[in-house]
């Protein structure tokens, strides 16, 4: 028996279907280093209530009459000392990290990529992998440790976006791999490498997860135990006799109390107790930002010399290198399972 295509009626509207898609999506960024690109982003940022957990009756009026008038100029400043000729490095990164995977994954797959605040916008990726025909999309927020403040905005925002769309996409989250063994795996091999390529032996690797609030581990978000795991297991992992591994947290921000130690802190106290060779490493992130490249590498810096350190380097994220890209190859492909 045979079966036979039907002919669409002469009116019938152009469809595009049976693909599948892949949406990378990280933090977000400025478009510029300027004043008025700052504050445009922290204004998203800032006003997220999964990232500023006051009441926005409360909040708005601080964000808007004091920290949207003084923090973007400092903020700026800071971006301009990173910015790089392709802009924003977390966006050229994950832009190249999309590239590799579209690359890797073949033809089988659309890779897209998006900010969770600025530009590319996830609602508009989504209706141009849609609208490229990909019926199933894997949306893969690069979080290795799930955070409501990151992970679930993301999904947040998708779902905002699905919220207007007549044929919703059927879509998939990418689960947090804080211990996968892919990913403890490719960060052993990658931070080994660049450990052996210093011009000095660290006393000291300070691993440098991004803080929170400590009220959030109290109402349950699992960020703190995840962080915490992906340290112990890369710690075990590297088994570098003499390099004592130490976890801390970066970025606070506001009067609230934050998961510790800090990181400023314990770059002090390292070089008072006496530690004069040190690496830092942030591997919470899959890219470099201005969290790794302006406030560890220039300000981390200052404050471990500053109190009395002597050698000083921070560790580069998995990024897009050979390592990191096989890695997130391998995610994606075991994620996509069944539909690919």
């Amino acid at each position: 028996m045979t079966h036979q295509t039907q002919a669409l009626p002469a009116d019938h509207p152009t469809v595009t279907s049976g693909k599948v898609g892949v949406l990378l999506v990280n933090l977000g960024t400025p478009d510029a280093p300027d004043a008025k690109a700052v504050r445009t982003y922290l204004a998203e940022f800032l006003s997220d209530r999964r990232v500023v957990e006051i009441p926005a009756i409360a909040w708005q009026p601080i964000l808007r009459g004091i920290i949207l008038n003084t923090r973007p100029k400092k903020s700026a400043h800071a971006y301009s000392q990173v910015w790089t000729e392709a802009g924003s490095p977390l966006a050229a990164i994950t832009a190249q990290q999309a590239a590799g995977l579209q690359t890797a994954l073949g033809d089988r797959v659309t890779v897209g990529w998006a900010m969770r605040y600025g530009r590319p916008e996830i609602g508009l990726e989504l209706q141009r992998l849609k609208d490229a025909g990909c019926e199933r999309i894997l949306l893969a927020p690069l979080y290795p440790q799930y955070c409501a403040a990151t992970t679930a905005t993301v999904v947040d925002k998708a779902a905002d976006k699905l919220r207007t769309m007549r044929w919703q996409p059927t879509l998939r989250t990418l689960p947090p791999y804080h211990d996968d063994p892919l990913y403890i795996d490719a960060l052993t091999d990658d931070l080994g490498r660049q450990i052996d390529a210093l011009d000095f032996v660290p006393e000291v690797l300070l691993l440098s997860f991004h803080g929170m609030p400590k009220r959030t581990l109290e109402l349950g978000d699992p960020y703190h135990c995840h962080c915490r795991k992906t340290a112990r297991l890369l710690e075990s992992a590297l088994a570098r006799p003499g390099l004592r591994c130490v976890t801390a947290f970066q970025s606070r921000f506001g009067p609230a109390k934050w998961l510790g130690p800090a990181t400023d802190e314990v770059l002090v106290a390292e070089a008072q107790a006496g530690t004069r060779r040190l690496a830092i490493a942030a591997p919470g992130f899959a890219a470099d930002c201005l969290e790794t490249l302006e406030e560890l590498a220039i300000r981390g810096r200052e404050q471990f010399i500053g109190a009395g350190g002597e050698m000083f380097h921070t560790l580069d994220c998995l990024n897009a290198s050979a390592v990191g890209m096989d890695m997130l190859a391998a995610l994606m492909r075991r994620e996509l399972a069944g539909w690919i």
